[in-house]
């Protein structure tokens, strides 16, 4: 079999799990690393998460495959330092947002181009956080299809389905508004509660009192803030309205508690219990 070279920008959670993911497919891969952090670069080797390192984007350009597994501005940073590419390279940017990262792509090389996001990932980061079984039976979203090249959808579409992803397909601006209510905001409602728990309780009591609720609601807070930042600043709309509805949401329930209205407390709540029924 012909080896497929594949290039990774950014070795940390995403781009060595998704490593692990496709050595688990196939042995005719070869990994090319790429990453500003030189630490990050020695643990990939260590962790056989990439064959080799370089170090600038001309050759990861030669690759067949390039993933962007980096925080969002880097992406759009990124895709307009490429010169020129060959015709059929796939170059697969995974972030956490879509629209702007889909029309900031140059358009002499938008056909090389899939807008992907994996709705997967943890709180941790880097190389060691690379996980077997991270994207396993996940849903990937592909966004803008119909400005990739036909090579390019089917690169991505073959390759997302040989690691057990479920492929969902939606317009870029459409899925970042549902990105907004579903992952974005509630990052934004762990990061605050982390805050005002930290503000309002001394350690010992944190430690002691904290069971598995708070646990789960706050264990996002420990994302990365670099990432995060840049994602909000990316999808800041959506993200306010997100926000402002959650707000709503939390006056009605305060209301509630204040005025004893505990009959109608319940059937809000209820009303929050249907959602299991779709999850």
């Amino acid at each position: 079999m012909e080896i497929t070279k594949v290039g990774i920008v950014g070795l940390g959670l995403m781009g060595g799990s998704l490593s692990i993911a496709l050595q688990e497919t196939s042995e005719d891969f070869y990994f090319i690393g790429l990453d500003h952090n030189e630490k990050h670069c020695q643990q990939a080797l260590e962790l056989n998460l990439v064959d080799k390192i370089v170090y600038t984007l001309a050759e990861i350009s030669l690759c067949d495959i390039v993933f962007l597994t980096i925080p969002v501005d880097g992406i759009i940073a990124i895709s307009k330092q490429f010169d020129t590419l060959p015709k059929e390279c796939t170059i697969i940017d995974l972030g956490s947002t879509k629209e702007k990262i889909s029309t900031s792509i140059p358009k002499e090389i938008r056909e090389n181009f899939v807008t992907a996001h994996p709705m997967t990932g943890t709180e941790k980061f880097g190389p060691l956080a690379a996980v077997s079984g991270l994207y396993k039976e996940k849903v990937v979203v592909l966004c803008d299809m119909q400005k990739s090249g036909t090579h390019q959808q089917e690169v991505a579409r073959k390759l997302f389905s040989s690691i057990d992803m479920k492929l969902v397909f939606m317009e870029a601006k459409e899925h970042d508004r549902h990105a907004a209510f579903i992952s974005h905001m509630p990052h934004a409602l762990s990061y605050s509660l982390a805050n005002a728990v930290i503000k309002q309780e001394a350690s010992e009591s944190i430690i002691n009192l904290a069971g598995g609720g708070f646990r789960d609601m706050s264990r996002i807070a420990k994302s990365s803030p670099t990432m995060w930042e840049d994602i909000f600043r990316q999808n800041k709309e959506n993200v306010l309205e997100a926000i402002e509805t959650f707000q709503t949401e939390l006056k009605k329930c305060q209301e509630m508690v204040k005025n004893e209205e505990w009959e109608n407390l319940n059937h809000w709540m209820n009303d929050a219990n249907s959602l299991h029924d779709i999850l």
